[in-house]
Parts: structure tokens; sequence; C-alpha cells
């Protein structure tokens, strides 16, 4: 049984009864120096310290510099929940530069976006993950990539790009993460402390933008460490908290409320590389896990399944569930089958480090139901001018974002400590995300109540989250209008109890053309990552869409139009 919150909360600011801003490799450091043989990475095949995670990011250091990693240079991870991306990220940072944690879902066109925009030095890949083949990947649209050993210059088209590192199964020419780690056992000359300061980023984040292509958010050492003890300390982790989930660590979901949060109480993390509710029982009770991060989806999953109440879930104590609004009644029933004390849901966005909204432990299920919660206690890492709030909210006019009344509905805005100072080299997108007085805005459309939580209403840009992964529909657009038979498509999110919002596709055909549905969701499985791919597709004729007088078409009355053919069918 837990503690109650104050008793927690006081614990974890007699630790840090003062901020001092870190970089991130410092703060693991200093929580490797107290707990060294915590475990901080717990999987079913291997255990990895503090102690552990330190020693190894030091020897990857090394291999990393021999690469020609140095300050401020960005280095890219395509690694799924590996035990090896823990190590692998502390050293990155160790060496002054910034982390790009990549979604490894990404197939070759978004992949070699990432790596181009983002001039990084190297890449560490994995060869494979759940389908995708991230070596055939880099032969398609890095040619030569192979050979390359360090130095920047080599292709033509990645000029920034030095060296492609793969995990394991990598061809023979190419160097994989045992030749780094002997590459860095070899160097015994030691590495110099940490040029970095806690402004400088630590991580270039990469979201969906409006037009299609992905924007590296900018988040500093210290935006993080703030979120994470601001996580730790409004939701009052317990002493060695272990967290379980299969949220990916190159989303801020994975990273800063799983990974990053548990290291302010000396906590352990449980990361599994796929959902899957069994594996989710096991893992609970083989870990005695105490947290649980969940999407809707997923909760739903596990409630379902029908050998929940064969395991012993005894350990577990506390749920997060975000990403989209979560039912009444599966909220109860998480808490009923799960035995669970607390639950707790939230809002945020990578341009905050993540969630910068939550709901108070025992806050009643209607309003975990009703709202995303108010902006996080964060006790010291917080603003001292509002009582140690992480952030403050308002809304503006979506159109020219001018502040709102209070309580009034309109595009919601925050500021504080966390907030991204911008794009990577999109200096036009930076100006239209940050407003004057350090607002920064969100996109979503809602209404800061009395109490201080936050209604969330709808959407002000098109963008719509499918299993709490955002999709920009005008990349799923483009591609399906390349087909011959498309003269028109509109993708809109539809609501959905399971995965927040699916995607649908709203198609004219060119005249006197025909395709069938499977065809087109055909091509966007070959030619996007899985969480892209529109669920339906429908079929209209031109007059029936809903436009303007001048002949836009209007996709808020597109989604009632198409929801409502679905429900006939």
């Amino acid at each position: 049984m837990l503690a109650p919150v104050g008793t927690r909360r006081e614990a974890i600011a007699a630790r840090t009864p003062t901020w001092v801003p870190t970089t991130l490799d410092a703060h693991v450091a200093a929580v490797a120096a107290t707990w060294p043989h915590r475990p901080l990475v717990l999987t079913d095949e291997v255990t990895l310290t503090y102690g552990d995670v330190l020693a190894r990011a030091e020897v990857l250091a090394r291999g990393l510099r021999a690469l020609g990693v140095g300050p401020g240079d960005r280095v890219a991870l395509v690694v799924a929940n590996r035990p090896e991306f823990v190590p692998l990220v502390v050293a990155v940072w160790r060496l002054g530069a910034a982390v790009i944690p990549v979604n490894f879902l990404f197939k070759a066109d978004e992949l070699a976006y990432v790596v181009g925009q983002s001039a990084c030095r190297v890449v560490v890949t994995m060869a494979n993950f759940r389908g995708v083949d991230h070596v055939a990947a880099f032969d398609q649209f890095a040619p030569g990539w192979r050979h390359l050993s360090g130095t920047a210059g080599a292709l033509e088209a990645f000029p920034e790009l030095a060296a492609v590192v793969v995990l394991d199964d990598a061809p023979a020419e190419v160097t994989d993460l045992a030749a780094l780690a002997a590459m860095g056992a070899a160097d015994t000359s030691p590495l110099a402390p940490s040029p970095a300061a806690p402004a400088d980023p630590a991580v270039v984040m990469y979201t969906s933008g409006t037009t299609g292509q992905p924007k590296g958010v900018l988040l500093s050492h210290d935006n993080l460490v703030r979120q994470a003890y601001a996580t730790a300390y409004h939701r009052a982790f317990e002493d060695g908290r272990r967290s379980l989930f299969a949220l990916p660590l190159y989303h801020a979901f994975g990273l800063v409320e799983g990974l990053l949060a548990v290291t302010v109480v000396g906590g352990a993390v449980i990361p599994q590389l796929a959902f899957d509710p069994a594996d989710t029982f096991r893992g609970i009770e083989r870990h005695r896990a105490t947290d649980i991060l969940l999407v809707p989806t997923m909760s739903v999953a596990l409630l379902e399944h029908p050998d929940l109440d064969r395991y012993d879930l005894s350990s577990l104590v506390s749920c997060l569930a975000g990403a989209a609004p979560t039912p009444v009644w599966v909220w109860q029933q998480l808490r009923d089958r799960l035995g669970l004390e607390e639950m707790f849901t939230g809002y945020g966005m990578t341009e905050l480090g993540g969630a910068s909204v939550e709901t108070e432990p025992g806050d009643p299920l209607e309003v975990v139901s009703a709202t995303v919660g108010r902006p996080k206690q964060a006790g010291v890492a917080g603003v001292a001018e509002r009582g140690g709030d992480i952030a403050e909210y308002a809304t503006v006019d979506p159109f020219t974002g001018a502040l709102l009344p209070a309580g009034e509905e309109g595009e919601l805005v925050s500021r504080g400590p966390t907030s991204t100072s911008g794009y990577f080299a999109k200096p036009a997108e930076t100006a239209a995300l940050l407003l004057d007085g350090g607002w920064v805005r969100s996109g979503d459309l809602g209404r800061v109540r009395p109490d201080g939580y936050l209604e969330l209403t709808g959407r002000s840009k098109e963008l719509y989250k499918s299993g709490g992964e955002l999709v920009s529909p005008k990349e799923v657009e483009e591609l399906l209008t390349s087909h011959d038979a498309v003269g028109q498509a509109f993708v809109v999110g539809l609501p959905d109890d399971r995965w927040g919002e699916i995607g649908c596709a709203c198609i004219v055909l060119s005249p006197e053309a025909s395709v069938a549905e499977d065809e087109l969701l055909a091509l966007c499985r070959a030619e996007l990552a899985r969480f892209k791919v529109p669920r339906h597709v429908l079929f209209f004729d031109a007059a029936d869409l809903p436009a303007t007088a001048t002949g836009k078409v209007q996709k808020f009355r597109l989604i009632e139009l198409a929801q409502a053919r679905l429900d006939r069918a």
C-alpha cells in the first residue's frame, strides 16, 4: 500500500532541496553514485544496474568519439525498447552531443528525411524490426553507407554523416555494437568532462508537422530533467518505483514519463519491445512492477484478455494512461481488476518535453475521464511564482494568437521551464510555434477551468492521433493522389474507443478510373509507418464533398459524412 501523497512528495523534495540545473549525463551519474547496485533496466534477458549503465556508457562514448562524435553533434538512434538504448543515450550525452530518437517504423523515405534534415553525425540502428528492414532502407537512400568509417563528407546526399552502426546482424563491412564497444575499450584515454551546459540541446525529437514532414523539437538537458522531476513529484513516486511499458522510447511518453522519471527515485524501467497483454501480465508478475504506462487501446486489450485473472499483479499500484480520452468504464475496470490505488491521465506535447498536465493522485474517475488534469506540481523544479507548477496554461484566438479571457475556449497555449526553444533548422515553423510572452502554441482547442484543470474540445489543426501517434493527413493525401486512379484525397481522423482516432481516406476518383479499397490500403502499408495507414477508404463524388464558397473542402463536415456512412455500413 502506498504511503500518503504528502509523505512521498516530502521524500522526493528532501533529496533536492534547491534546483541546480544540470545535464542528463550528470544527473544519471549522480543517481548511480547514490544507488550503484539498484536496477535501472529490467528485462527477462538482462538486468542493468545504474552502475552497469554508467560503465557501459563510458565505453560506448569512447567508441562514438572514435567515429567523430563530439560536442554539439547529433546521433540518431533507430532503436526499439532494448536494454542497449539506455547506455547509448547516456553515452551520447556524455560527449556533449544530442540524441535523435527515431521512430523505428519509419520507411526509407521517412528515415532519409530525418537523417538528412537533422545533419546527424552517426546513426545507430537495428538491422530490422517488426517487418521494417533498416539495412535495406539505408541501401536504398544512402548508397555507400556501408563503407563509412568515421569521416564526414563521403556521402554527397548526407555530407554530415560519418558512420552507421548496426546493433547486431550487421553486414560484414559495417560496425556493430560489439565492435563499437571494442573500439571504446581499446581507447584508454579518459573522457573530458562533458562540455554540455544544462541549456544545450539533449534531444532532437521529431514530430509530425502540418506540411507532412516531421519537425525536430529541440529539448535541452534542463527541460528534460525538470520534466522528469515534475512527473515523479506530481505523481508522488515511491522510492524505487518500477515502471513497465511498451510505449516506444523514441517518444516523449516513454522516454520522459517512463525512463527519466524513475531515475528521480532510483527506480527501474521494464521496457517491452511490443505490446502484448499476456507479456504485460508476465512482466508485472516477474519483475514486480509498481507502475504501468498505457494508451487507451492497450487498456482495453488488457481488460479483454481472458487470462487477466491468472497472474499475480499485486505489486501494481499505479497507472498513467494518456494520449487519447479514456471512457469512465475503462478507468473503473482498470481500478477494480488490476487492483490499482492511483490512476492518472495527462496532456502535453513534444514541444513541452512531454506531459506538462496530469490529474492529481486520488482524483475522482469522473475527473480523470472528463479532463486531462492540471499543470503538474514540480516543487523546486517548477515556477516559484505559480506555487511550483511546471507550466502555466491559457487560451488564445486560433487565428490571431491574441490571449483570451480566463475560462474562454480557444487554442491552448503554455509557458514554463520545459518549453522548447524551437525546431531544428526550421525558423519559419519556430516563429509560428512561439508567441510573445513565452507562450507555446498547441494546436489543440480547449479551456482552462476555474480549478486549473484543462478540458480538450477539439483540434485547431488537422493532425489526429492514432494509438498515441500524431498523423499528418497531408502526407497520406499526397501518397494517395500519386495513384493514377485517385483524383482527390482527403484524410480525416474519426473517433475510436480503442485507438483514440483512426484514419479515414475520402477519395474522389479520376475520370473513368476505378480502384479497390484494398489496393489503396496496400499502397499506404508499403510506403507509410503503420500508424499512418488509414483504417477506412470511402469513395465520394466531387459534388458531394462539403465545401466553402471558394471550393475549399470543409473537413469538419467531411468527418460527419464519413462517420455517418460508416455507421450505416
